[in-house]
Formats: structure tokens, sequence, C-alpha cells
């Protein structure tokens, strides 16, 4: 099962925002799978996949609004995402997208070529998280046993608690699954984080929140972390670190930190191999209700990203990562939820789709 709404965009340019995320990624993966005839997976838009949860459990699921955020981020900091007229908000989002350097200097911002109010990304970010959370309602909801649904979207993991970071301006991840334990849909959760850069934010708030004693359940961990993640560079290099608080993100531990250092490629599968094992091991006697898999394209060696060139796996490399945890949940019938994540560049949708299309041949490609 797909989640695909092109309505879900972010379409940064027209805001004035110059990353190199190209909004036809999403789109350029269903065509592949269009292309050649790979596409067994019905395709759920955002108002689709509202519809089938509320055939499901009876009623629609309520947007996610600003209970979902505080139950995750500081309030404070969700306080300002919602006081437009403060241009909290604004703030809010320049320091997420990095849009201003620490002189003062516009950073990848255009604000002149933008047509569209740069507080109005919030509507579509807030859509976003709805998305992750519609995908992990899927995958937990399907008939089919495990349930697996991708969303073509999502995975903001650089968020923290009480800030936005690294393009990611709140924590999609961890606000929905932290909706699903309050609804008491998925009492143990695993996030496993494949991105090229570390889920520092994803420890930070999961970190906090277990010191509040509210990601508990009978004294064990009700969310589970593993990141596999470039060793060095971006957030963990020397200029970042140099910034960061103690007891902060980016050196926050995951629960499982699997770190890849330069020309390690070889490692990458028994690495990731060790850290889904121990992940297990964490978890006891209990199997996960839930895994939401954070599937980053940037470690692609041909991603187009300078701070992710530290991890160049191949595309079959990046496939067979992928083919590992899909198998890895399924022998344990643990539904999962995949997030589209980083991925830079025009040839970013290569990964996402060569996975699915693995798939949906039914191709063993570890």
């Amino acid at each position: 099962m797909i989640l695909y709404d092109s309505s879900l965009d972010m379409n940064f340019r027209n805001y004035g925002i110059m990353l190199p995320i190209l909004d036809s990624r999403a789109g350029r993966v269903i065509r592949e799978l269009e292309r050649t005839g790979s596409g067994a997976f019905p395709v759920y838009t955002l108002d689709k996949a509202r519809q089938a949860a509320e055939r499901i459990a009876g009623e629609s699921p309520p947007p996610i609004g600003r209970e979902d955020l505080e139950r995750v981020h500081e309030r404070v900091f969700v306080s300002r995402l919602y006081n437009d007229g403060s241009g909290g908000l604004e703030r809010e989002l320049i320091t997420a997208y990095e849009l201003v350097d620490r002189e003062g200097r516009y950073n990848r911002y255009e604000p002149e070529k933008a047509d569209r109010p740069l507080a109005e990304l919030f509507a579509t970010i807030l859509r976003q998280v709805e998305g992750t959370y519609l995908a992990c309602r899927m995958a937990l909801e399907q008939s089919s046993e495990p349930g697996f649904c991708f969303y073509l979207g999502g995975g903001m993991h650089h968020a923290r608690y009480d800030s936005g970071a690294g393009f990611c301006l709140i924590n999609d991840s961890i606000i929905s699954v932290r909706r699903l334990q309050n609804e008491g849909r998925a009492p143990l959760v695993w996030i496993i984080d494949i991105d090229a850069h570390k889920g520092d934010g994803t420890a930070e708030v999961v970190t906090f929140s277990r010191r509040r004693g509210e990601t508990f359940t009978d004294r064990a961990p009700a969310i589970l972390t593993l990141s596999v993640h470039m060793g060095k560079g971006w957030p963990l290099d020397t200029e970042t670190l140099s910034v960061s608080d103690s007891g902060r993100a980016p050196l926050l531990p995951s629960d499982i930190d699997g770190l890849m250092e330069e020309n390690e490629e070889a490692l990458y599968l028994p690495r990731l191999r060790e850290g889904l094992s121990r992940l297990e091991e964490m978890s006891g006697n209990r199997k996960a209700d839930l895994a939401v898999v954070v599937d980053g394209a940037d470690p692609y060696e041909h991603d187009g990203l300078a701070s992710s060139a530290l991890i160049r796996l191949t595309l079959e490399q990046c496939t067979a990562r992928d083919m590992l945890i899909y198998s890895f949940l399924r022998e344990r019938n643990i539904p999962s939820a995949w997030l589209m994540a980083g991925g830079y560049g025009e040839r970013a949708w290569e990964p996402p789709a060569a996975f699915l299309r693995n798939l949906a041949t039914g191709t063993d490609n570890q």
C-alpha cells in the first residue's frame, strides 16, 4: 500500500526556499512503478486514507492539531508555531530550514522570489504529519499480515524538543506514534532510521519524554530507536558539536546507533543487521506492535546533498538495505510504515522506486 498525495508537496521555491529538494520525487516514484508495470500496490491519497480509517474505526481521525504536537514538543515552542501574529512561526521556519547564517545573511533563501508567505508552509507541514499518522494506521489495520504502507513523504527526524532543525520543523514520526499510543493502538513501536544523517531530534524528544515518564509501559520503553548514519558530518561535524549543549541533540544517543565511517559501505548491511538484532533484544519478550522506517535515500551514491556524501551506497546496496529491514519485520509479523525521508537532487527517486519495484515483483534482493 502506498500513500501519495501531490497536495502535500512542500513547493519550497514558492516560499523563496532554494533547497535541493525536488517536489517531483514522489510523483517520479509513482510514474516509474507505472512505467515498469509493477504498480501492484494500491495508491491512497490523504482523503482516501482518512475514509479507510473511518470505515474501520467508525469515525474519521481528526486532523493533527496542537494537542498532538504538545505531547512531543515544548508547549512554548508549539505556541510560537500557532501564534502567526507575533512573527514567531516565521522565525521558527527560518531556523528549521537554516535560511539565515550566523552573520544574519540569507542562506538558500530568496524571499523576493516567493509568491506565498513563509508562514503558509506550516499548514502543509501539519498535513505531512497527518500523512505519517495515517500511514501508521493503514499498516496497523490492513487485513493482510503484516501490514505495510509506504508513505511518499514524512521523516522529519531532526526536529527537536523546542525547535526545528535540519529542514525539519516538527517530528512527524514521534507525534504520530504518541497519538497512536494515546489511542491504545501500538504499545511498543520501533523507529528504524536509515537516513544518512543521525536521527538526532528523534533521540532527543524520546529521551526527554522518557524523563517525564511518558513513554514507558510497565517500566519498559514504549518507543525504541535505531539510527544507522554517518559517524561524521552534519549534525556530528565539529562546527555543530562546538555549539551543542550537553544532554541535547545531536549529543544524545539513540537506543542503538550504528555509525558508518567513510569507505565502509561493505559493512553497512552487517551493521544494520546487528542493529536490528539488538533492537529485538532490547524489546525482551515483547513483539513490536509497529515499526516506523525512516527510509532516507540520501545514503545513495548519486544523492545531490554534499553533507550526505560520507556514505555512498549503490542502488543495489540501497535496495538490499530496504529488503533486509522488510524481511526482518515480515518474518516477525510486525506491521511497518515507511517514510520517504531524506533524498536530494535529480536521482533521489531511484532508491524508493527500486525497493517498491522489488516488492511488487516479488524479487528478493538481500
